[in-house]
């Protein structure tokens, strides 16, 4: 078992029900977001998903730029995420709050800084089901922090649902050759970290 215990509530986070997103039930006072994607099937595209998601790959094959302190998802890493359109660019600092790295269950969580538009967390979480099935699950609570979000109200929980398929898409696509022996991209068993095995 590789489960990493949650960051504490100072690391510069801008929110205080840290953990929250694997420790539940999600916090009162914000906008919830629950969003699940079949990947696809087998232990083959459970590792390369997995890989996708704690290697930054999949948030890159959306168009996101990210700039992190580790190569993987790691607690107290810090994440700059940046989403936008040519030369409009909105900055997201964040920090991994928490990491699984299971035989059947693999990702992360990471929470926001001072700085960023919204205050809360997001995790990123792909499982191997008994069927054999792979499913990735992006769940999170959120709140506008900044006076553009807040009011952009009614428009950011669509944009989230939005971006939260887009991150999916683009894991199946990222996984699509791993079940018939394509590369997929870097691998290791889900029982395994990367790095420390």
């Amino acid at each position: 078992m590789n489960l990493t215990d949650p960051a504490s509530p100072g690391d510069g986070l801008n929110y205080t029900q840290v953990g929250a997103t694997r420790l539940g039930p999600l916090p009162d006072g914000y906008h919830h977001l629950h969003h699940r994607t079949r990947i696809g099937r087998g232990r083959a595209v459970f590792e390369a998903a997995g890989a996708a998601v704690t290697t930054w790959r999949m948030h890159r094959a959306t168009g996101a730029g990210i700039r992190a302190s580790a190569p993987h998802a790691e607690p107290g890493a810090s994440v700059e995420v940046s989403l936008g359109l040519g030369p409009v660019r909105f900055t997201a600092p964040c920090r991994v709050i928490w990491t699984e790295y299971e035989r059947d269950r693999t990702g992360f969580a990471y929470g926001t800084r001072a700085g960023h538009p919204k205050s809360g967390e997001e995790s990123f979480v792909v499982e191997l089901r008994d069927d054999g099935s792979v499913w990735f699950t992006v769940m999170a609570f959120s709140r506008p922090a900044r006076w553009y979000t807040r009011l952009a109200g009614p428009l950011v929980p669509p944009l989230q649902r939005l971006y939260a398929r887009r991150l999916g898409t683009a894991l199946r696509r990222l996984t699509a050759g791993a079940d018939t022996g394509g590369t997929g991209g870097p691998r290791w068993s889900g029982s395994r970290h990367p790095t420390t095995g």
